[in-house]
């Protein structure tokens, strides 16, 4: 039991989080009147996707260290539970720019930057199937992955920021958090990005479990 409080707690989180996001006020904002709820889903899934990458990057560095298997699955892991966040994300995103801008996916930096980051992780999956000599695919993979981190980085958060773009905190806009979120979504907010990320953590860990049962089931074959 002991060990699982941070599971509870990210249950708790979420579901507080939901109902709170879909029943709680919102202020009357021009523009983005009730889909401003969206930013307790649409956010929260982009926080856990980088959280997830963050994880799969050390475990890269410490694997080509290490050289443990242990480490490359861990990476790869947590990659493959990134993509599915990202992919939340996305839709969400879509959802929203469709309500709000009128179209799912109109020119704007940072969506193509997102676009282009997700295109580059899922080609770092396709590298690693491609690959069949176990070392050789762990070391290369995890080179890719490193060098994939800060690139996913700069195409989400700094190039936007560098030009004119839709999203609030980029292109001179306000951010979320000055313009539109009150004291009552702040707390909603923040809860939803927590428990999301430790949801993020927990279905990692059992994807990596089972991986490291399948390991020991193809060994005793």
């Amino acid at each position: 039991m002991r060990k699982s409080w941070w599971k509870i707690l990210g249950l708790v989180m979420v579901a507080s989080a939901i109902v709170a996001g879909l029943l709680g006020p919102v202020p009357v904002l021009p523009i983005l009147h009730e889909t401003i709820r969206n930013v307790y889903f649409h956010v929260p899934m982009w926080f856990t996707m980088i959280t997830l990458y963050l994880v799969s990057v050390i475990y890269s560095i410490k694997y080509l260290s290490s050289g443990k298997t242990s480490h490359d699955l861990v990476a790869v892991e947590a990659v493959n539970t990134g993509i599915v966040f990202c992919a939340m994300g996305l839709l969400t995103g879509m959802l929203w720019a469709n309500i709000t801008w009128g179209e799912p996916w109109p020119n704007d930096p940072q969506l193509n930057g997102s676009a282009i980051a997700t295109l580059m992780y899922l080609a770092y999956l396709v590298l690693r199937n491609a690959l069949e000599e176990e070392q050789k695919r762990a070391k290369i993979s995890a080179v890719y992955n490193i060098f994939a981190f800060p690139v996913m980085v700069v195409l989400l958060y700094i190039l936007p920021k560098m030009t004119d773009s839709l999203h609030p905190g980029s292109g001179g806009n306000g951010t979320f958090r000055d313009l539109d979120m009150n004291s009552q979504m702040r707390p909603i907010f923040y809860t939803s990005v927590m428990g999301w990320i430790l949801i993020g953590v927990w279905i990692f860990t059992l994807r990596y479990r089972l991986r490291i049962l399948e390991n020991r089931k193809n060994q005793l074959d």
